[in-house]
């Protein structure tokens, strides 16, 4: 009989720490993808396009991850996105130095498809763990993107310096970030993520006894017509638009309204500090109180998040409202990840998991766009109540599934 809560413990130390080193060089480079557009083809227009392809990498590589973590395995799969991620950023190395504007960005698309397989990693900590620890350990795993947050953007400066005094382009400095953090993160992958999660998740789905989904495997369109999987998919797709609309245009409002850049720093800062540092808080009431319960939650503080934001011009209140937006953002994220993994079998886990992130990582893309267009026709209030009115999508969601229950275990057709 394996000890599994130690094989998960170890699994999600593994999952945690290439997480913080994998997010420090996508987060460093991220910094500077909008100057390296401009600085490449001359254009202030084309600052917003390294973040959309990037984005849509993200988006084409979460399915394609999606079908081969089933095939290829949890550990080979994670460590094959970081060295597609190496690949990149050896690419956008050589773009910048060449000053290759297209070669850049399909530097970009590799290391977005680097970051969609990072990002599945907080599933592959659920299913090695029993239900009752799910919350937690999807928690966990985002934890680490906070020390990528706070890391990466301090290693632009160093790096870029380094890169000068080699004789390269200070822009190119902070691509080396990504290149020698994913180097690490893979081997970290390879040596410790063993035994394979895969194999650990089907054991457990056999030794553990869960009221969830019936064990065969049921077709990805089969299973997004279940009410638990279209309800925690619709949370995160609608939470991740809620708080991109907001974030990605704020900077542009402060600059309005003669906010120096060290203030934009400051109230993106508290936002991410909302998005990730309170995880472990999250992953523990999502097991306490229930998935349902605290997406419920999250929902209602975006919404309050947008509610402050709308008539603000004021760095406090911008302050509370992003934080408030990012904190409610890991609410329904952890929640809606922790749902999500009840809802699956062992072999439906990897397939559906990729496809979700697809959804999710597309509607980030046509967040940010959108965002543009709602802030040049309607300003920064009319964005901020577009926001709020999405935020009560994954509210209805949960009324909605708590009525499909209720009709199912009445024996009612719904």
């Amino acid at each position: 009989m394996r000890d599994y809560d130690r094989i998960a413990n170890k699994i999600t130390a593994v999952l945690f720490f290439s997480q913080s080193l994998s997010s420090a060089g996508f987060i460093a480079a991220f910094t500077v993808n909008a100057l390296v557009a401009v600085d490449l083809t001359g254009w202030t227009a084309m600052a917003g396009v390294p973040g959309a392809i990037y984005v849509l990498g993200q988006a084409g590589g979460a399915l394609v991850w999606g079908f081969s973590f089933e095939k290829i395995g949890r550990r080979w799969g994670l460590a094959l996105g970081q060295i597609i991620g190496v690949i990149g950023s050896a690419i956008a190395i050589t773009a910048v130095v060449g000053c290759s504007f297209l070669f850049f960005l399909t530097g970009l698309v590799m290391v977005g498809m680097a970051r969609s397989a990072v990002d599945l990693g907080r599933f592959i900590a659920a299913e090695v763990h029993h239900p009752e620890m799910r919350g937690r350990a999807i928690s966990k795993v985002v934890l680490g993107s906070t020390v990528g947050a706070i890391v990466g953007p301090l290693l632009v400066g160093p790096t870029g310096e380094l890169a000068t005094m080699a004789g390269l382009p200070e822009l190119s400095g902070p691509y080396g970030v990504g290149f020698v953090v994913l180097v690490l993160a893979a081997i970290l992958i390879l040596s410790g993520l063993r035994p394979e999660p895969r194999e650990i998740g089907r054991e457990l789905s056999r030794v553990h006894t869960e009221s969830g989904p019936a064990q065969e495997t049921r077709s990805l369109s089969a299973i997004v017509r279940q009410p638990g999987v279209l309800a925690a998919m619709v949370t995160m797709v609608f939470a991740q638009m809620v708080m991109v609309v907001p974030m990605s245009i704020t900077s542009v409002h402060m600059k309005t309204h003669q906010h120096p850049l060290s203030m934009v720093s400051l109230v993106i800062s508290a936002h991410t500090l909302g998005m990730f540092a309170f995880s472990l808080i999250t992953g523990k009431m999502t097991d306490r109180w229930g998935r349902l319960p605290v997406i419920i939650l999250g929902a209602s503080v975006m919404i309050i998040s947008c509610l402050i934001a709308g008539p603000s011009v004021n760095l406090l209140p911008l302050v509370i409202a992003l934080f408030l937006l990012g904190l409610g953002w890991n609410f329904a994220y952890v929640a809606g990840s922790t749902l999500l993994a009840d809802q699956l079998s062992a072999k439906e886990r990897a397939k559906t998991q990729g496809f979700n992130d697809l959804l999710l990582n597309l509607a980030s893309a046509g967040s940010q766009v959108g965002s543009g267009v709602i802030y040049a026709f309607g300003g920064f209030m009319l964005m901020s109540l577009t926001s709020a009115i999405m935020a009560v999508v994954p509210l209805a969601a949960v009324v909605w599934l708590r009525v499909a229950q209720a009709n199912k275990q009445s024996g009612t057709n719904i």
